[in-house]
């Protein structure tokens, strides 16, 4: 599970949007999941910069604020993989639970870590109707290595203003399928027991509040 900690520690540099400054797209109209996107950005920011309110209240309104971006469930049930078949509903919506909580808890430790860059929106790409990625790349004032910015896509769903966040690529690697992979062999190491990945998803959580 160590993989997967490292992994994390990468989407929360893109996905948290803690330290990020919201860059308009300057070249065509922007398309309604370029602008959905966007905007979070601004969103997220502005909870995270509130300095008016407690540590644990912008905690809770930033977990709130993740939850209404990203459909959860069907992240989280994703990376069950051929084990949600064997998983009992109880066990489903417990692990459900605990993947929340334990991606909102790690998304918030590393906030800190970046201040000054900015993620722009670069060009969406729609895969079918209603199913669109939208790309963006972090960039960094600070970074004078030459190397191009970190490539970060978002996989979009909805039409008609209405949308949601289903999956994320950081660098060309998907959350939700190495998640599905790294679960998938912590479950094969015990026995297929999801109650045991549930306690470890709570254990690592509680590490990063």
């Amino acid at each position: 599970m160590m993989t997967l900690v490292a992994r994390r520690l990468v989407l929360a540099m893109a996905v948290a949007f803690g330290g990020l400054m919201a860059v308009s797209q300057p070249a065509a109209a922007a398309t309604g999941p370029e602008t959905f996107v966007q905007a979070n950005v601004n969103k997220g920011l502005a909870i995270l910069n509130n300095k008016g309110i407690s540590a644990e209240q912008r905690r809770v309104q930033f977990q709130q604020f993740i939850l209404g971006l990203t459909d959860m469930r069907r992240i989280a049930t994703f990376t069950l993989g051929q084990y949600k078949n064997s998983a009992t509903p109880q066990e489903r919506d417990q692990f459900v639970a605990a993947f929340q909580n334990y991606a909102t808890a790690v998304y918030q430790s590393y906030f800190s870590k970046y201040t000054g860059q900015s993620l722009r929106v670069t060009g969406s790409q729609e895969r079918a109707p209603g199913d669109t990625i939208v790309q963006t790349q972090l960039m960094d004032p600070n970074d004078h290595s030459g190397n191009q910015p970190l490539e970060v896509d978002f996989r979009v769903s909805g039409d008609n203003g209405k949308f949601i966040v289903i999956d994320f690529s950081v660098a060309g690697i998907w959350l939700a399928i190495e998640e599905r992979d790294q679960f998938s062999s912590f479950l094969g190491q015990n026995g297929g027991d999801v109650k045991t990945l549930i306690k470890h998803l709570g254990d690592l959580a509680k590490t990063y509040r």
